[in-house]
């Protein structure tokens, strides 16, 4: 829309309707983006969390904010307005957001149990996560490492977080 008249009935949309417009149409300008979060504060503080397919370059924040606000008439409507990226302490949100964790390890909290282990699978139903654990033998004396598989839906998924290690 940069450069481009805005058309008649954008000025009668809301707030609300104008951002979300204008962030889909940033987002299709770069389709490894996805929106994680939009939040619109009744002081008109425009809050968006975005991420990407192979992470969220400062750039790509830039592009993004560019985007929303040299379409916006700050005689209209008076507003603040950033885009982040998101972090790793925000959690695992969306469906994108675990494919592109494959690999890494995880800590999923389910409905009824903690689990970490190494993300090995996400389909668009569920999520897959190997770990090993040492258990008693199953004859005599001693312990034998096991690696152990959760299949595990979305909907039973209460908080998913990357691990870090170092």
């Amino acid at each position: 829309m940069r450069g481009q008249k805005v058309p008649s009935f954008y000025l009668f949309m809301s707030l609300k309707d104008k951002v979300q417009d204008l962030l889909e149409g940033a987002l299709q300008e770069n389709p490894s983006l996805f929106l994680i979060e939009s939040n619109i504060h009744s002081d008109n503080t425009i809050e968006i969390i975005i991420d990407g397919d192979n992470g969220v370059k400062v750039e790509d924040c830039i592009a993004v904010s560019r985007a929303i606000e040299h379409n916006l008439d700050r005689e209209e409507e008076d507003f603040s307005l950033q885009v982040m990226s998101s972090g790793v302490s925000e959690g695992l949100k969306h469906v994108r957001q675990y494919k592109k964790n494959v690999g890494r390890k995880l800590k999923i909290k389910t409905t009824k149990e903690t689990i970490e282990g190494e993300l090995t699978s996400a389909t668009k139903d569920m999520i897959v996560l190997t770990w090993k654990v040492r258990e008693p033998k199953p004859v005599g004396k001693g312990k034998v490492t096991v690696t152990k598989e959760a299949n595990i839906a979305y909907e039973n998924i209460v908080e998913a977080k990357v691990m870090i290690t170092f």
